[in-house]
């Protein structure tokens, strides 16, 4: 009885002590697609700084001015803030009140790319028509892990002077 007892109390720990080995060499296995996070939900490092300068500048505007920007990754609440006038012949000097009118446009990269196709777009992001003198306060949705590039547009208006001198001042803040 002696001998059955003592094999028991051998075998028993032996057998733990085999199976703990096992498990700990067996390779881990990659997550299900159940247990990944979505890209979305996902929190990166927020861009360093509070805002960059997107369009300071004056410049003429005959048919049509794009200026590309991008919304660095990660951006939480970028925002689009400034202001913008558009003059005939000389700097402040207008010979009517409409004939500086131009269209200001923000159009995401795919928008941009179908209006320089088509020659316009009936799918904006944003649009201030026929203005000569227009305060910009946007909000742009969120820029995930890469970041999202976007164009301002400003468009010479129908009807109005054929050369037209733009001075905008335009930031982003994230």
């Amino acid at each position: 009885m002696n001998v059955e007892k003592c094999s028991r109390g051998v075998i028993v720990p032996a057998l733990c002590a085999i199976l703990l080995v096992s498990a700990a060499c067996q390779k881990k296995q990659e997550p299900t697609s159940e247990g990944r996070v979505a890209e979305i939900d996902r929190v990166g490092n927020p861009p360093s700084g509070g805002n960059q300068a997107v369009l300071h500048k004056t410049f003429t505007v005959r048919n049509t001015v794009a200026f590309p920007f991008e919304i660095p990754a990660h951006s939480a609440l970028p925002h689009l803030r400034g202001n913008f006038k558009s003059y005939v012949t000389k700097l402040g000097i207008q010979s009517s009140e409409h004939s500086a009118d131009v269209d200001f446009l923000v159009l995401t990269e795919e928008q941009y790319a179908n209006f320089t196709h088509r020659g316009g777009s009936d799918e904006v992001f944003y649009s201030a028509n026929a203005s000569n003198d227009q305060s910009v306060d946007l909000s742009i949705p969120p820029a995930l892990d890469h970041g999202a590039k976007y164009y301002l547009v400003f468009r010479n208006t129908p009807g109005g002077d054929t050369r037209k001198t733009v001075q905008a001042d335009l930031t982003l803040d994230f």
